[in-house]
């Protein structure tokens, strides 16, 4: 099951019909998302989902038949679309506009559409305010954690790069591989900072050294 974190960097899509009518309900999100997405139909895309969700499922939900859906079938729906599951769940394309979704409790009164999308994100300083300092600490850890995250994919994009230059042979790449073992080392330091500071906050299993200790068994070249 994909985490919220995961979803945090996926692109945002404006969900309207060719006619400009905002869609204001998760079955017309839903219906309008499909097709954008080019399932033409409830069938294909149910078959888009490895079986976890069938086509009754899609045809009652884009009919407004249902409009109430467990966790687990959200997600479902929404990582066969590929896109985040605010998409589905709120009417993004007006950022002001109110949830429309049933059975939310009064806490939700007054949310707009943005706002939900940022507390659904834990994305900070945005449309969203924190109600308890408890909830902004959070946030906060959360956002050091796709820190950690960027670090992460930046290191082992710099090892890949490392990797084919020593190995090439060609003396032009081997030469520039100093430079990149400084610039990875210093990524590495940043990432094991990170770290620690994450394991403060009870988040542990996370081993930069581990993970990018490759570069030291390659010889230095110049």
């Amino acid at each position: 099951m994909p985490s919220l974190l995961e979803l945090q960097d996926a692109p945002h899509y404006s969900v309207q019909m060719t006619d400009g009518d905002v869609m204001d309900s998760i079955g017309a999100r839903l219906k309008a998302l499909r097709r954008k997405r080019g399932f033409n139909s409830t069938k294909a895309l149910a078959e888009a989902s490895s079986g976890k969700i069938t086509e009754a499922m899609l045809t009652n939900i884009e009919s407004g038949r249902r409009s109430d859906l467990q966790v687990s079938q959200l997600l479902n729906i929404a990582r066969a679309l590929d896109v985040p599951p605010s998409m589905l769940l709120a009417p993004t394309s007006r950022p002001d506009a109110p949830l429309d979704l049933p059975n939310l409790s009064a806490d939700f009164d007054g949310m707009s559409a943005a706002e939900f999308d940022c507390w659904l994100s834990a994305t900070p300083a945005s449309f969203y305010r924190p109600r308890l300092a408890a909830e902004r600490n959070d946030i906060a850890t959360l956002t050091t954690l796709r820190e950690f995250g960027t670090l992460r994919r930046e290191l082992e994009r710099l090892q890949y790069v490392f990797d084919v230059y020593a190995s090439s042979g060609d003396p032009d790449l081997a030469d520039g591989n100093s430079e990149l073992r400084e610039r990875i080392e210093r990524l590495r330091a940043d990432a094991n900072r990170v770290a620690e500071f994450l394991a403060t906050a009870g988040i542990g299993d996370l081993q930069p050294d581990d993970t990018f200790s490759k570069v030291e068994k390659h010889p230095q070249h110049g």
